[in-house]
């Protein structure tokens, strides 16, 4: 079934409506006599998602291989789709690109690019685009298409929360109950959307601007508050909080272990705690020839690249729900059992706090920026993606913590990227995938010379694409606090523009993935030469050539110790090696674009004897050559 929203008036849609609509008028082409297997309007549940994926398979095996690494708390499979050309090369020999998407529960968007990039390599391969057909034979693609399926079938569902998390039941305010206090939709429209209660000790006043909005006071500037906001619910468990433990588990999108945030809501109970994210760090570990990691999901470092001293992008989170969520962030304190925290502990939306437990106080610092030595690689794929998408700007996005990207460049020590996938873009509704309209910059302006939060900036696209996104704020009578509004951002909307934005984006996010590909260090044995220096004595000198765009391992794989160092191998007896290299001499980096490293033994052997010299890269493929001593 569609995601069901309800309609809030002529003038606009709602997301099933929009789906429905767009659906009819972009048809993914089948690439074979067999049909495509029916799919939900626009965005696709678990099933439909599956169900496309074996299509892909089944039709194109010598493409596509699919694979179940894991199963979820909810049973449902975690698929990986491996794509590449079967013959010739070993797959698990090339490098390879990891895509990833649908680690938060409150996106579709990122899980459909992932899925039509497929769609769009096999399609490629077939039509013989010279790009794809060299990429498709010279390295693979593994793809997780969905990684949180649980999560992202409470889109699905009769009443919609918004929630990130996995199926895990977690006790989130440390009280010793599990999930006993969860949103609720008082007034039955569907949607757990946002409270707003006057209260004279509040932060928040309303927006002069747009009343629809709610901003904190500034006190320097003479404002005062006079609101407290709160997700929409009742205080169940009697504790003084509203909404603060309900179902919805552990934020995938922040369990893996680099800046890891602990002891903060949804990050788990330690990192790579799910079967989710341990599945997917399993396959991580036992494939090494993963080159480079690409994550759609809710975070930036490619239309935004890490700066000029290496830091990555800074969140641009909604800011109405991070004051919900600060509502009940004492929670986490006045629990029944102590809860520590780290050093430089962030509260919901808070200034660092300090702390002396979780961390050691002294030793080397996990890296937390880019190596110097590798920032112009981030830069220039940063470049590129802007130019191949068009994409100027982007959703909201989060403070990367505990991300798979994270781990994929500061432990992995690989190239690795994250990316929504689309950008608000200012439109009218029957023209949503127009490439021409113009994009929105959420949270920078309008373009007016006036600065406006991420939220008018959503809410003013919301309104010039006819998007039904929010829900106007309307009286209610609450059990326990009386007189209070309703209203808000409509959960997944500000996460998963009309379907049509992700249509017009596939075939960027396609060649995107492809140019990425296209940047693998690549070895190769690029000249020998043979000498007779008589009496059974012969030297070889030997070029070993990195024509590959990326190093054969980047600076922060070398200091990580993450990446193994390139194996040059001549394969004599020992015995027979005179003097000069080592029979396996090892370098940990070799830049790209041509650049070169020499190696020259003297060999004991005959006239007319072939000797194998074998070169050996963890992130660059192998290559070897026949060499006759004459």
């Amino acid at each position: 079934m569609p995601i069901s929203v309800p309609v809030a008036g002529p003038s606009r849609r709602s997301l099933s409506a929009r789906l429905l609509a767009v659906s009819l008028l972009f048809v993914v082409p089948s690439l074979a006599a067999a049909p495509d297997p029916p799919a939900i309007e626009g965005y696709r549940n678990y099933e439909a998602m599956t169900a496309r994926l074996r299509h892909f398979a089944e039709e194109h095996p010598d493409l596509v291989r699919m694979k179940s690494v894991g199963k979820t708390l909810g049973g449902r499979d975690i698929w990986m789709v491996e794509v590449g050309n079967s013959a010739g090369m070993p797959v698990a020999e090339r490098p390879a690109l990891v895509i990833a998407a649908g680690f938060e529960g409150n996106q579709l968007a990122g899980s459909e690019q992932a899925i039509e990039v497929i769609h769009y390599l096999i399609h490629g391969y077939s039509e013989g685009n010279e790009e794809v057909v060299k990429r498709m034979d010279e390295a693979v693609f593994y793809v997780f298409p969905r990684v949180n399926p649980d999560g992202a079938e409470r889109m699905f569902a009769a009443v919609q929360t918004g929630s990130r998390g996995n199926a895990r039941p977690f006790d989130d305010d440390n009280d010793g109950r599990t999930d006993e206090d969860g949103p609720d939709d008082l007034n039955g429209d569907g949607l757990v959307t946002l409270m707003r209660v006057a209260d004279p000790d509040g932060e928040y006043r309303v927006d002069t601007d747009d009343p629809r909005l709610m901003v904190k006071a500034d006190a320097s500037k003479g404002e005062a508050g006079g609101f407290a906001l709160y997700w929409e619910g009742t205080d169940d468990d009697g504790d003084g909080f509203y909404n603060e433990d309900g179902p919805g588990g552990v934020d995938l999108g922040r369990n893996f272990q680099h800046e890891y945030p602990y002891y903060t809501r949804g990050a788990g109970p330690h990192m790579v705690s799910e079967p989710e994210s341990r599945a997917v760090m399993d396959f991580v570990i036992a494939h090494r020839n993963i080159a480079a990691v690409l994550v759609y999901g809710e975070h930036d470092n490619l239309v935004n690249p890490p700066n000029p001293k290496g830091e990555w992008p800074a969140a641009k989170a909604l800011q109405m729900e991070g004051y919900a969520d600060a509502g009940f962030a004492e929670a986490l304190t006045v629990g029944m059992m102590e809860s520590p925290r780290p050093r430089f502990f962030r509260g919901f939306g808070g200034a660092p706090q300090e702390s002396t437990g979780g961390r050691p106080s002294s030793g080397r610092r996990p890296a937390t920026t880019v190596n110097m030595d590798d920032l112009a690689y981030f830069t220039t794929v940063s470049e590129k993606y802007r130019e191949i998408t068009g994409l100027k700007s982007t959703p909201a996005t989060r403070k990367p913590e505990g991300t798979l990207a994270g781990y994929g460049y500061y432990q992995y020590g690989v190239p690795a990227f994250e990316t929504p996938g689309w950008a608000p873009v200012a439109a009218d509704s029957t023209a949503a995938a127009d490439s021409t309209a113009r994009p929105c910059r959420v949270g920078t302006g309008q373009g007016n010379g006036k600065k406006t939060s991420i939220d008018a900036d959503l809410l003013g696209w919301m309104d010039g694409a006819g998007i039904d996104g929010f829900v106007a704020w309307s009286a209610f009578d609450h059990p326990t606090l009386g007189a209070v509004e309703i209203g808000g951002f409509k959960p997944y909307e500000a996460y998963n523009p009309p379907f049509g934005v992700i249509q017009e984006q596939t075939p960027k996010q396609g060649a995107f993935a492809v140019y990425l590909a296209s940047l693998f260090a690549r070895v190769r044995v690029a000249d020998v030469k043979v000498a007779d220096l008589g009496g059974g004595i012969f030297r070889i000198e030997a070029e070993v050539e990195n024509g590959g765009y990326l190093p054969t391992s980047l600076a922060h794989g070398a200091v990580a110790r993450s990446v193994k160092p390139t194996m040059v191998q001549l394969g004599i007896d020992p015995d027979d090696l005179v003097s000069g290299s080592d029979k396996t001499s090892f370098f940990q980096t070799l830049d790209g674009s041509g650049r070169r490293e020499e190696f020259a033994w003297i060999v004991k052997g005959r006239r007319g004897d072939t000797v194998e010299l074998r070169v050996v890269s963890q992130k660059g493929g192998l290559d070897t050559r026949r060499i006759t001593l004459q």
